[in-house]
């Protein structure tokens, strides 16, 4: 997993965080939905390029 990628993936992450917190505090049902989606796809890329890294020291291991 890059750093560029990491740094992306979690600042996606906060942002949907921040969107959440924002729709709670104006009662924005659209916008916390929006930053739940946010929050869970960054979660969801920073999941792959997890599996991606393990499978990348699996292979390491048998070279």
């Amino acid at each position: 997993m890059g750093t560029d990628d990491k740094i992306a993936n979690k600042a996606e992450e906060l942002k949907g965080r921040a969107k959440e917190n924002v729709g709670d505090l104006t009662d924005d049902r659209d916008l916390q939905a929006e930053g739940r989606a946010d929050q869970t796809e960054g979660n969801l890329k920073q999941a792959g390029e997890k599996v991606k890294d393990a499978g990348k020291k699996i292979k390491d291991a048998f070279s």
